[in-house]
């Protein structure tokens, strides 16, 4: 299967981090109720867009995993790609997120007269949790008892990190059942009361993408292409409904709430099901679709620091106000405007500065592994 960048998916990643920045301003950026902002919640929330980033992963992940260890004619070879995959999402995730848990924890020492980045003690314990990729159990735990502290975003990190630490592993004991497993791991989380642990531990939209990438290398995949989306605005048309139908269901106005996550996975997964056949039918080529594309590919950069930035944000009102200067308090069209360009400016140094420059050192180390590997058998023929 192809590695190829689609722009569907990265539009889609850009809708996921919008909709969890929107999600978070009540509480993280603006701590007094904004009227618009729950007028706006009580209709519709976006914090589906996780589940989206759940969808995503599972889909963009196996597309290229699950060919990769199955091509492999020895338990040595199918190590030595299993390596290389931890290897490469280690290099693409961890240097980022432990970057921003750190720089949170100087702000909780250093930056924090206001309190907006909580005590220390909450913020030692969730950096260990973020760190050691036990943040959503902690999040769990957590929830409505104790403050969790500034990182708490990470719990959808610490899930899917484990997804990919435990996913190659799932393939090769699984082999030929496993599309019968994640089946069963959706059906059992779809008819299944979410508890605070059950909801972050929600595997069912992961499932679902590696399912759809499975599928997606079927012949009987392209019969289903939804080529009626490529007519002028219907691929449009179709993002906006799902994305309302989405937005609805995630709020307690959505009756059926046993149901809710279940619903909103399968719903992600047919996102990401259009957006997969790579024909931009949920948004056609040009300066919307560039700018989408843009933050999609900023989004993990963006996801991790959108949460300090809010809080910089409060701080620095509570500093101009304390020093009597004129500030951006009572104004939430400036302080958004503050809050986001702070957002582009630091997720775009982010992504030049360590997100690039960190994938592209992981590519070189495997690629030094692998030239090590092809010049063994030779040297060892030299020898002999």
């Amino acid at each position: 299967m192809s590695g190829k960048r689609i722009m569907d998916i990265e539009v889609l990643r850009a809708i996921a981090v919008l909709g969890v920045l929107f999600h978070h301003l009540q509480g993280s950026l603006f701590t007094d109720a904004v009227p618009l902002l729950t007028q706006i919640h009580a209709w519709a929330q976006p914090w589906w867009g996780v589940d989206l980033f759940f969808a995503i992963s599972g889909f963009v992940i196996a597309r290229s995993l699950i060919p990769a260890l199955q091509d492999c004619a020895s338990r040595q070879e199918l190590w030595q790609q299993t390596r290389n995959f931890w290897l490469r999402r280690a290099f693409r995730l961890l240097p980022s997120a432990w970057l921003w848990l750190a720089l949170m924890l100087l702000a909780c020492l250093f930056v924090n007269r206001s309190g907006a980045f909580g005590t220390l003690s909450a913020n030692l314990q969730a950096t260990l949790a973020g760190v050691f990729q036990y943040a959503n159990f902690r999040f769990a735990d957590s929830f409505f008892r104790y403050e969790y502290g500034s990182s708490f975003v990470y719990w959808s990190l610490a899930l899917e990190e484990q997804f990919y630490l435990l996913f190659p592993l799932l393939i090769v004991l699984c082999r030929k059942h496993l599309v019968w497993v994640l089946l069963a791991l959706v059906a059992v989380q779809v008819f299944t009361m979410r508890t605070p642990l059950l909801m972050v531990v929600r595997t069912d939209a992961l499932a679902l993408g590696v399912l759809l990438a499975m599928w997606s290398g079927q012949p009987g995949y392209q019969r289903w292409r939804p080529e009626v989306l490529s007519r002028p605005w219907l691929g449009i048309g179709a993002l906006i409904l799902i994305a309302a139908l989405l937005s609805f269901m995630a709020t307690d106005r959505f009756t059926f709430a046993w149901y809710r996550i279940g619903s909103i996975a399968v719903l992600s997964a047919v996102l990401v099901w259009i957006a997969s056949y790579d024909r931009n039918y949920l948004m056609p080529a040009g300066a919307l679709q560039r700018l989408l594309g843009w933050i999609g590919s900023r989004s993990y950069g963006i996801y991790l620091i959108h949460i300090p930035v809010y809080q910089l944000v409060r701080e620095l009102i509570f500093r101009l106000q304390s020093a009597g200067l004129p500030s951006p308090a009572g104004h939430p069209v400036l302080t958004l405007l503050i809050a986001f360009g702070l957002i582009v400016l630091l997720s775009e140094l982010n992504y030049r500065l360590v997100e690039m420059p960190m994938r592209n050192r992981g590519a070189a180390m495997l690629q030094r592994l692998g030239t090590a590997r092809s010049a063994a058998p030779a040297s060892g023929a030299t020898s002999c």
